[in-house]
């Protein structure tokens, strides 16, 4: 693949999609230990074809963004958070973990050597991170591997949704992930599973699905990519609580927010039939950041929480506030933003 030229990018319609960038970080686990790791120009991976990946899914990955400030600066949101996720998840699928400070660092040196390809302020662009993790040693048999490859690319990338605009969605059939499976893991097992609903929605106009409970059925999960919230009536952020979703950086980030501006925000399971309680709703995520939900279909049934065409005042004050943070334009009270030394 053809390397990417930072002035061949039209960075205001970068879109979302891969950019093979000239650097990105490798560290190799093996004899027990990471080994030391580095920058390297290689966009590809050699492996065996019995590497454990490959056959019995070994993988984790997290998702994150580097955002240029108006002064030129270069901001990361609360990246030791993904950091502790992946470990998280590592332990989950019984992978060897990555130090945290290691893990910062190495986005750090990534977000440095590609600084050129950070979009511009105003642009509504960042450089999209992706840390990931793959068991690399050659078996036939099913054990976890003892062999590992971390690796951080980066790609400049647009919105993932363009800006505040409300979306239909549609209530999907289909569980994301199994009752007590991997659903609190960031694995690629979990998307491939949701590939097919996806593909499912769209095809029928709508942005994404929303899964409920892969238990019961009845309460609301999150959507394929982002997880929900809803704002009710009396103005109460509400976002669902199971074990079957991901813990998000960003729901994590808003609750606290939506504490900030008063809006008594609470973790809880929320009945699908309890849905039209809401007066707005919406998807968070790294990806995501917030996109409005215009509608959600169930079961041949239409719901509009506030506008099919409009955002609601609470979804864009949470919007306002949390792209505020990330771009060093409101008070960071809590430490979340790290600046990137170029």
């Amino acid at each position: 693949m053809t390397k990417a030229v930072a002035a061949d990018m039209d960075w205001n319609n970068l879109g979302f999609k891969y950019w093979d960038l000239p650097y990105r970080y490798q560290a190799v686990y093996k004899d027990g230990k990471w080994q030391k790791g580095g920058l390297v120009e290689d966009s590809n991976l050699t492996l065996s074809e019995a590497a454990e990946d490959f056959h019995y899914g070994q993988e984790v990955f997290e998702g994150l963004k580097a955002y240029r400030c108006k002064d030129g600066s270069v901001n990361l949101f609360r990246p030791e958070m993904n950091a502790k996720r992946m470990q998280d998840s590592a332990k989950r699928l019984c992978m060897a973990t990555y130090p945290i400070d290691d893990f910062v660092a190495a986005v750090k040196e990534v977000v440095k050597a590609n600084q050129e390809f950070i979009p511009p302020y105003g642009t509504g662009g960042s450089l999209y991170l992706r840390p990931f993790m793959i068991g690399t040693e050659p078996m036939v048999g099913v054990k976890p591997s003892k062999t590992y490859v971390f690796r951080v690319f980066a790609t400049p990338v647009g919105a993932y949704i363009k800006g505040l605009t409300p979306m239909p969605y549609f209530v999907s059939e289909f569980d994301r992930a199994a009752y007590a499976g991997t659903g609190q893991a960031k694995t690629a097992g979990n998307y491939a599973g949701s590939l097919y609903p996806a593909m499912q929605a769209k095809s029928n106009g709508f942005a994404d699905c929303l899964y409920l409970d892969p238990r019961d059925h009845k309460y609301i999960d999150e959507f394929g990519g982002a997880n929900f919230y809803g704002i009710t009536k009396d103005g109460q952020f509400v976002t669902p609580k199971s074990d079957s979703i991901l813990p998000s950086v960003t729901k994590k980030s808003l609750l606290e927010i939506a504490g900030d501006l008063g809006m008594n925000p609470t973790e809880t399971q929320i009945k699908m039939e309890d849905f039209d309680q809401f007066t707005e709703a919406g998807a968070m995520g790294t990806a995501a950041v917030i996109s409005p939900v215009g509608s959600l279909t169930y079961k041949d049934q239409k719901f509009v929480p506030f506008s099919e065409t409009e955002t609601g005042p609470a979804t864009k004050k949470l919007y306002d506030e949390l792209t505020g943070i990330q771009m060093s334009e409101r008070p960071d009270k809590r430490g979340w933003v790290q600046k990137v030394e170029l």
